[in-house]
C-alpha cells in the first residue's frame, strides 16, 4: 500500500479524528490522548487512553492502536503506516513504535515532562536503534495541548 501523500488537509483530518478520540478519553476521566493509525489513506486503528478504565498502565492510546493495527494487517510490522496522536508519545509508546517499524508519526502537543520524540528523549530517531521513525510535531498542537491542560486544571480544581 502506498503511504498517504503529503496532503495538509488529509493530515489535519486525521489529527481531528485523534482529537475527537482524546475528547472521548476526557469524558471517561482518562488523560485525553487519542490516536489513529492510517494505512494508505484508510484509518485501520482508533484508540484513546484507557489506563484508568482497564487499570493498566500500558493502556495508552498509542499502544492500543498499535495492537489494533497489527491485528488488522495480520503482521507485526507497520512500515507502511502513519500514527496521528494528540500528545507526543512517551518512552514506552515510542519504543513500541520503533519495534513496530511504523513509518511516520504526527503528534499534536509536545510533552515537556515525558515526551520521547524530541522533548525529553528522542527514541524514534535514536542513532543506535535499527529503525528510525519520521516525526513531525505541532499538528493541531495548541488545541491538543489545551485539552490536556484543561483536563488537569479541572482535576486540580476537584482536589484530586
Amino acid at each position: 500500500m502506498i503511504p498517504a501523500p503529503d496532503d495538509p488537509q488529509f493530515h489535519a483530518a486525521m489529527m481531528s479524528e485523534a482529537f475527537r478520540l482524546a475528547q472521548r478519553a476526557a469524558e471517561n476521566d482518562e488523560v485525553p490522548v487519542g490516536a489513529v493509525i492510517v494505512h494508505g489513506r484508510n484509518i485501520i486503528a482508533r484508540a484513546h487512553n484507557q489506563v484508568e478504565t482497564l487499570k493498566d498502565p500500558t493502556a495508552h492510546a498509542e499502544m492500543i492502536a498499535i495492537t489494533q493495527a497489527t491485528n488488522f494487517l495480520g503482521s507485526k510490522w507497520l512500515q507502511d503506516c502513519t500514527l496521528y496522536v494528540t500528545i507526543e508519545p512517551c518512552s514506552m509508546c515510542a519504543g513500541a513504535l520503533v519495534l513496530s517499524r511504523i513509518r511516520k508519526v504526527y503528534f499534536g502537543a509536545a510533552d515537556i515532562k515525558t515526551g520521547a520524540c524530541g522533548s525529553v528523549l528522542d527514541i524514534l530517531r535514536h542513532k543506535t536503534l535499527n529503525h528510525k521513525v519520521d516525526v513531525q510535531g505541532g499538528l493541531l498542537g495548541s488545541e491538543c495541548g489545551e485539552l490536556v491542560s484543561e483536563f488537569f486544571r479541572q482535576k486540580r480544581g476537584k482536589g484530586n
